[in-house]
């Protein structure tokens, strides 16, 4: 993927200063807390729409797929970002691995999966809000960007603290709802889709094992985004030892309440009941096969769930700022985008994509959306997943404080995996994968016709491929 680097010259002091970021901000735990907030939406919503495709047996079996691709895939992750802690993230992976064209093709995946899931997530707050209040539309998004965008501006530390304290308080309504619903599971509630017909349709599998593949992306909600928590690696407080321990209690916690959820939630409120909910725990809260109806402890449930909401929309608006500062920063996208404020915040990096994000929010529906979030993200996994790979056998004495445990052989189940994921969509909704795709491949050309051509080589991620240029020539 390697393509002709003309780099300016390395620019000066003043350049960097004003595109810092605030050093040591996080520790472990915070990450971990991060990592956890980015994805905890996924189980209030969005998930469920995984039963209209596959029903509950095909939706399990997705979701146990993706299970095992984003646990390889964190485990592979901890060991680069260990080895190269940069605010890139998967892009500086992947500019290591291949070049300024393997990087851009990443960061710009990754971009395009950051910016789109809080949309998708807007959408899901605001039905929460109107099942508790009766209030939802574009004010209900615009109010949640404005306010969230604006804490991001005000400082990291504060954002990352205030975001720990909501995913706490996400994670406490997820622990009232699977005790609330322990009474009502009954497995015949998991089979109320009424078999569909196809290849090997059941009561387990009512749309037949096409059922599985069309629910892929919805299993991958549960899960989606944790794999950002590299982009804080500039932020953090000894990456080498806090990133791969943040990332793996992250993904750790996340597979206990995916499954849970997936069990407890049809288990009790009825497949059917909530295929097509916007608020689907709260749904199954009030049917007839629960508690017939509003109670307190959904009430409760409600207000508290919008916690995993919330978590969810601010962490990932920290990480779609961080990965366009990165890729700004080095020449990949304008330079302006990457300056930062004096409290270290990359604000136009916040509102730029944050205006587009809540632009999507008012004209496409969530499950779409989540489509479009899974087409970039699976594009990226792939190219993270071949970088591990490609640095294992191109770099076996490279510096690794983390080592994966099965090595290769572990990133190669997630990148077989993430192939399959990234066809799943085109199953579900062809016409708008081909729109991300269009967008995707018009960011390509931004590439190949200009930016390829004014990058930063001070940049970090730069710097990383000069050391390795140095490294190769002194080994000659």
């Amino acid at each position: 993927m390697e393509t002709e680097n003309n780099n300016e010259p390395s620019v000066g002091a003043d350049y960097f200063a004003e595109r810092e970021l605030n050093k040591g901000a996080a520790g472990w735990i915070l990450l971990a807390g991060l990592g956890v907030g980015y994805v905890i939406s996924g189980d209030f919503a969005g998930w469920n729409f995984g039963l209209a495709e596959g029903g509950w047996g095909g939706l399990l079996i997705a979701t146990l797929m993706m299970a095992v691709m984003y646990t390889a895939m964190i485990f592979s992750l901890a060991e680069l970002s260990a080895t190269i802690p940069a605010a890139g993230g998967g892009y500086g992976f992947a500019r290591r691995a291949f070049g300024p064209f393997g990087g851009f093709l990443t960061g710009t995946a990754i971009l395009l999966e950051y910016a789109v899931a809080p949309a998708a997530i807007a959408t899901f707050i605001s039905a929460y809000l109107d099942s508790l209040i009766g209030i939802s539309g574009w004010t209900v998004s615009l109010a949640f960007y404005a306010v969230f965008i604006g804490i991001h501006i005000y400082g990291v530390g504060e954002a990352l603290k205030i975001m720990f304290f909501v995913t706490i308080l996400a994670v406490v309504a997820l622990v009232i709802f699977i005790v609330a619903m322990v009474p009502h599971f009954n497995v015949a509630n998991l089979f109320d889709i009424p078999v569909q017909g196809g290849i090997g349709a059941s009561k387990f599998l009512p749309f037949g094992i096409i059922g599985i593949w069309a629910a892929i992306p919805f299993g991958m909600w549960f899960f989606l985004a944790v794999e950002g928590l590299p982009l804080a690696a500039e932020e953090t407080a000894d990456p080498q030892k806090n990133m791969p321990k943040g990332m793996i209690t992250a993904i750790l916690v996340l597979l206990v309440l995916a499954g849970l959820v997936l069990v407890l939630g049809p288990g009790g409120g009825g497949a059917a009941n909530l295929a097509d909910a916007g608020d689907p725990l709260i749904e199954a809260m009030r049917s007839d096969t629960a508690y017939g109806g509003p109670t307190l402890t959904g009430k409760i449930i409600n207000i508290v769930g919008l916690a995993g909401l919330i978590a969810s929309f601010f962490s990932i608006i920290f990480g779609y700022s961080r990965q366009v500062f990165a890729l700004s920063r080095a020449g990949y996208l304008p330079r302006v985008l990457s300056l930062t404020s004096k409290r270290k915040t990359p604000y136009l990096a916040l509102l730029v994509p944050g205006s587009l994000g809540f632009l999507l929010s008012l004209s496409i529906n969530g499950d779409l959306l989540i489509l479009i979030a899974v087409f970039g993200a699976s594009i990226s996994y792939i190219l993270m997943m071949a970088a591990h790979i490609k640095l294992r056998i191109s770099e076996p004495d490279m510096d690794r404080p983390y080592r994966t445990p099965g090595g290769i052989l572990t990133s190669s189940i997630a990148l077989f995996l993430a192939i399959i994921a990234l066809s799943a969509g085109f199953l579900v909704e062809p016409s708008v994968i081909i729109y991300a795709a269009i967008f995707y491949l018009l960011m390509i050309s931004y590439f190949l016709l200009y930016s390829r051509h004014h990058l930063v080589a001070g940049a970090p991620e730069e710097e990383f491929a000069a050391i390795r240029q140095a490294e190769a020539t002194l080994d000659n």
